[in-house]
């Protein structure tokens, strides 16, 4: 077959013309049904079995299946199945049909993904049921160490929970390969309603660490879920204290990823020292903000009580991180609240740390009227 009826048979695959498909098969002959059964196509190597589950045309998942002869677990480049396709896009009867003609219902892709870990991507719970009732474990872990009621509960579908922790009460006990628990993903998230299921249905300790020492409270305040923050802490005795590998506290996190609402209630609610250093090397919250560019979080900060002329281990100011991050607006905004440059203990001034242009230039032409 040339390549533009090759072509012609994908795209009246995907768009669920069986009639078309077959009559194009048939005038082909013996050949073309050899061929059909089969061809990959393209960098993935998906065959039209993968193109007709992935768009849930189930009577074309018959045809290929029954009258052309594909095989129901033919992989593609990732060893990816038609099963996975099926159940990644919610396709609840392409997976029965699937199943029933004798998919694998366990069969792993690239990485290590099962098709239920791909049903788990969407919140489709018949097709998770289905997949559970014929026999799918939901134990199994990827390469990065997760199972489905991780990624269940990013998605964060508080019926899919539910009915994981319903097959299998013990799905919770898991960590992935960095010791990151189901509940840091929730609260990563935001995922709230999961949040209070995992707080009343499983025994995670507070303040549970993974391997960088960060906790879910962390994760919560760092994504800016304040909410989920304040479940933490009030249902499960979280530590807004609490210190990563680093010796970072929350006030730490949330002024990495300029999380102002969070600092707010970190400060303002909880008391927490604005000032607050790291154990390693004494950073503050300040000279996290700068580093990342935040300047509102540094307006924020000084609002909160934040010493602009703070120095870390090393005697570098917020003036000196701007300017290591390369953070030109972050400089402009520190010059223009008063900060000088200055030396660090090895003699180093911020000005020697400017490599970008338009931090080198916040230097060259002065600080401008705030005004």
């Amino acid at each position: 077959m040339d390549e533009n009826t090759l072509k012609q048979l994908v795209k009246l695959t995907q768009e669920g013309q069986l009639n078309s498909l077959e009559k194009q098969v048939t005038l082909g002959g013996s050949v073309a049904l050899q061929t059909v059964s089969n061809k990959h196509f393209g960098r993935s190597g998906d065959t039209l079995l993968h193109y007709a589950a992935r768009k849930g045309h189930l009577d074309i998942v018959e045809y290929l299946i029954k009258r052309v002869g594909v095989d129901v677990d033919v992989y593609n480049n990732d060893y990816k199945r038609p099963l996975h396709e099926a159940a990644s896009m919610g396709h609840q009867e392409c997976v029965s049909y699937l199943l029933h003609e004798g998919a694998k219902v366990d069969s792993l892709k690239k990485a290590d993904w099962t098709p239920l870990m791909m049903a788990c991507t969407r919140r489709n719970l018949s097709v998770i049921e289905e997949l559970l009732s014929l026999g799918a474990d939901p134990a199994l872990r990827n390469k990065d160490g997760w199972n489905c009621f991780h990624i269940a509960c990013r998605e964060g579908d508080p019926l899919v929970i539910k009915q994981l922790l319903l097959i299998r009460p013990d799905v919770w006990r898991t960590e992935s390969k960095t010791q990151r628990t189901p509940l840091h993903t929730a609260a990563m998230h935001g995922c709230e309603d999961v949040v209070i299921i995992l707080l009343e249905r499983c025994v995670y300790p507070p303040d549970s660490p993974d391997s960088c020492g960060a906790t879910p409270f962390m994760d919560a305040v760092r994504n800016g879920h304040v909410s989920v923050a304040r479940l933490l802490l009030e249902k499960h005795q979280a530590s807004p204290a609490a210190a990563d590998s680093v010796g970072a506290q929350a006030v730490h996190q949330a002024a990495v990823t300029g999380q102002n609402e969070a600092l707010r209630f970190l400060v303002k609610e909880l008391n927490v020292d604005v000032n607050q250093r790291t154990t390693d090397i004494q950073l503050t919250a300040l000279h996290y903000a700068a580093k990342e560019g935040h300047t509102s979080t540094i307006k924020t900060l000084l609002e909160f009580g934040a010493d602009l002329h703070v120095r870390d281990k090393k005697g570098r100011t917020a003036l000196h991180m701007a300017c290591i991050g390369q953070r030109s607006d972050a400089a402009m905004t520190l010059l223009q609240l008063g900060l000088k440059d200055s030396e660090d203990t090895s003699g180093t001034s911020a000005r020697q740390h400017a490599k970008k242009p338009d931090v080198v230039q916040v230097f060259e032409c002065g600080t401008p009227d705030p005004s």
